[in-house]
């Protein structure tokens, strides 16, 4: 499996913040040099802690992709394949059929903007395994694309995906990554996101759910990290990041979290 680095710089996020067309103009232009400058004064070093950059106050906290989102900017994309719409997230589609094994959860998200219900927008979610695997990119799952997934927001701004527990990996607290586009048209179409973020998990159910078959390796890792030592999470920004999660590993999990963009 890879090394997992999930603060990737500015020079990573900037394409989804700014949309990855207009960000090739701006490095083909004479602005690039200004762009490399900013990078290196304002991208935390190597394990350093990820800032809300960008973020007003209110807004879900913007936060790095991390190295394996396959959307196109850092390796595969998958948003252009068909299949990648869809509620249940567990299998890959288009290929093998694999299904990704774990204690079952339900990750449901509410769109808002200025207090308002978001209806039409997508969301772009995606994680690890029970083994702390990304698929498209670690090793042995290169050929699955389980565990990645797009919806459209509902009338009540809501989206929910049906997965499995992720595995607590070493130097990450457990989560998830999101990108939020205003459309599922700009969503497949490599258009640009206007929020990205993560969802953490809270250290109760994680303890459960690792407790039970096939989760051995994320009772240590948990044991080694804190939200508040966390490189993503460590921020005043992580009360807004952290989500409300009920249920029981026989009768699985739902995971809910207020996303305002």
């Amino acid at each position: 499996m890879p090394d997992h680095d999930d603060f990737g710089g500015i020079s990573r996020d900037l394409p989804r913040l700014l949309g990855r067309r207009r960000m090739l103009g701006l490095l083909a232009g004479a602005g690039a040099l200004t762009l490399a400058g900013c990078a290196a004064a304002t991208s935390a070093p190597s394990g350093g802690a990820s800032t809300a950059t960008g973020t007003t106050t209110g807004e879900i906290p913007q936060e790095t992709a991390g190295p394996y989102p396959a959307d196109g900017s850092n390796g595969p994309n998958v948003l252009d394949d068909a299949g990648i719409v869809r509620s249940d997230i567990r299998a890959s589609f288009g290929g093998s059929g694999t299904v990704a094994q774990g204690v079952p959860l339900t990750i449901t998200l509410d769109l808002t903007r200025d207090g308002a219900a978001l209806a039409g927008a997508a969301v772009y979610l995606w994680h690890c395994d029970r083994d702390g695997n990304y698929s498209l990119y670690s090793r042995g799952v290169t050929g699955e694309n389980y565990l990645r997934g797009v919806q459209a927001s509902d009338s009540a701004g809501t989206v929910r995906f049906t997965s499995v527990f992720p595995a607590c990996y070493s130097g990450r607290w457990p989560h998830a990554h999101f990108e939020v586009y205003e459309s599922l048209a700009a969503a497949t179409s490599s258009g640009a996101a206007i929020s990205t973020s993560q969802l953490a998990l809270p250290k109760d159910v994680c303890d459960t759910v690792y407790a039970t078959s096939g989760y051995a390796q994320s009772v240590r890792n948990l044991s080694q990290v804190s939200l508040s030592s966390d490189n993503v999470f460590r921020d005043d920004s992580a009360v807004r990041q952290l989500a409300t999660v009920t249920g029981s590993v026989a009768g699985g999990y739902a995971a809910t979290l207020a996303v305002p963009v």
